[in-house]
C-alpha cells in the first residue's frame, strides 16, 4: 500500500521528524482558510500523486500569493501527471500539498528498505540528493552506501556516525541526524514498511535539516494493521488488476501476448516459464486458486481478454480441490459470454480431468487440447504467432 506525501508527512510528524508545514487542500476554495491556518502567503503546491518525478513532470510550483495558490490547486485537480515511472498512462491528481518553501543550502539521499536476499533491513543513502537514485548508482556508484541494519535492534552509534560521515552533513547537524535517522528507522517498523525513502533530506539555508519529499509504501501483508494511514492499497493496479481483486482473483498483468489462466501460483509460475522456453511471452500471471467458482472462471476469462494485446490464450489446471469438469464448464461458459475470437489451448489434469476434457471435446467450440504442459505451450506460442 502507497501512502501519498502528505499522508506519509502526517506519519513522519508522530516521531517528531522535522516536516516542513503544510496542508491537503482538495478544492480550490479550500486554499484562503488552509493558508490561513498555516500563516502563509508564498509557498510551494505540490500535487499528490502515487509516482515520482512530479517536479520534472510540472506537479511542483512556487506561488506567491493565495491567489496564485487557487489557480495551482485547480490547474492541479484532475491532471493526470505523465512521468517516468507512470509512462504515457499517467496517474491522476486527487488532492495537493500546500507546503511552506524551504530555501536549500545542500540534499541528501536517505532510504529505509528491505533487502529480501540478505533477509535484512537496508539503510541507502547518497550525498547525492534531489535526483534518480538510480542515474547516481550508474554514474557515480562510489556515491551510493548501503549499510545492512540490526533490526530489530537499536541503531549503534557506529551505523550512525557512518552514514553521517558518507553524506557530507555540517557538524552542527550531528545530533539532529541522530534524531532524525533513529526516527525514520522507527517509523519503518511501526509501519510494517517495504520502502521509506527521503529524497530530499535537505540542510536548510538556515543549517538545519528537513524532510522535503518522502515515498512511503506499506508491506501488503501487514494491511490489517496499517489501514488508519489512509493510503490506498489498489493505487498502482491496472483496472483489470483491481476487477480480478473483488473476484480473489490473482491477477497481474505483463507484456507479453499469450494470456495464461492456472490454478496454483507455482504451477503459474511454471507455465509462464514454458511459456518463455518455446519462445513466446505470457501476457499475465493469474492464478485462479483451488477452489474458484464457475463465475469466478468466466470473469478470470474476461479479465484476460480485456487485454488488447492477447493473441491466444493457455489454460493449465492440475486439479486437486479445483476439480477440472468445474473449469470445462467455466471456459466453456466463458466462451460463450464473451464470444472468444483468439485461440484457446486447454490442458486439463488431475481431480476429474476426464468429465473435464469431454465436456470441452463434445461442445461446440474450439478448443485446442493438450496432454502436458510443455505440449500446451508449443501449441499456444504457435497459435499466438498465426495470430499475429
Amino acid at each position: 500500500m502507497k501512502l501519498l506525501e502528505y499522508q506519509a508527512k502526517k506519519v513522519l510528524l508522530k516521531y517528531n521528524l522535522p516536516i516542513p508545514k503544510g496542508k491537503m487542500v482538495a478544492h480550490p476554495t479550500e486554499v484562503p482558510k488552509a493558508l490561513q491556518e498555516l500563516n502563509l502567503v508564498k509557498g510551494v503546491a505540490k500535487a499528490q500523486a502515487f509516482t515520482g518525478g512530479r517536479g520534472k513532470a510540472g506537479g511542483i510550483k512556487l506561488f506567491n500569493s493565495p491567489g496564485e495558490a487557487a489557480d495551482l490547486t485547480q490547474k492541479f485537480m484532475g491532471l493526470t501527471l505523465v512521468t517516468k515511472q507512470t509512462g504515457p498512462k499517467g496517474t491522476p491528481v486527487h488532492s495537493v500539498l500546500l507546503e511552506e518553501a524551504s530555501q536549500i543550502a545542500k540534499e541528501v539521499y536517505v532510504a529505509l528498505t528491505l533487502d529480501r536476499a540478505a533477509s535484512s533491513l537496508l539503510l541507502i543513502i547518497s550525498p547525492e540528493g534531489g535526483m534518480d537514485i538510480e542515474e547516481v548508482a550508474v554514474s557515480s556508484p562510489h556515491r551510493l552506501r548501503k549499510i545492512h541494519l540490526p533490526f530489530p535492534q537499536p541503531l549503534s552509534q557506529a551505523i550512525i556516525k557512518e552514514s553521517f560521515d558518507f553524506l557530507e552533513l555540517p557538524a552542527s547537524t550531528y545530533s539532529e541526524w541522530e534524531h532524525t535517522i533513529q526516527g525514520l528507522y522507527k517509523a519503518y517498523a511501526d509501519s510494517d514498511a517495504s520502502l521509506l525513502e527521503i529524497n530530499p533530506l535537505i540542510v536548510s539555508g538556515q543549517g538545519h535539516l528537513a524532510l522535503l519529499d518522502c515515498k512511503f509504501d506499506i508491506d501488503d501483508n501487514a494491511l490489517f494493521r496499517q489501514y488508519e494511514l489512509g493510503g490506498d492499497p489498489l493505487a498502482e493496479l491496472t483496472p483489470a488488476e483491481v476487477e480480478a481483486k473483488k473476484w480473489d482473483l490473482n491477477y497481474i498483468q505483463l507484456d507479453g501476448n499469450i494470456g495464461c489462466m492456472v490454478n496454483g501460483a507455482g504451477l503459474a509460475m511454471a507455465t509462464m516459464d514454458t511459456i518463455q522456453i518455446f519462445g513466446g511471452r505470457p501476457a499475465n500471471f493469474l492464478d485462479v486458486g483451488g477452489s474458484a467458482s464457475e463465475e469466478a472462471v468466466k470473469k478470470a476469462f474476461e479479465i484476460i481478454t480485456s487485454d488488447p494485446h492477447v493473441d491466444a490464450i493457455l489454460v493449465n489446471i492440475f486439479g486437486g480441490i479445483m476439480q477440472c469438469d468445474k473449469i470445462a464448464r467455466g471456459i466453456l461458459g466463458a466462451m460463450r459470454s464473451i464470444n472468444l475470437k483468439v485461440p484457446l489451448v486447454v490442458r486439463l489434469s488431475g481431480t476429474n480431468s476426464q468429465e473435464g476434457k469431454q465436456i470441452i471435446d463434445t461442445s461446440e467450440l474450439t478448443v485446442i487440447s493438450a496432454d502436458t504442459l510443455a505440449d500446451g505451450a508449443q501449441k499456444a506460442v504457435q497459435a499466438a504467432r498465426k495470430v499475429a
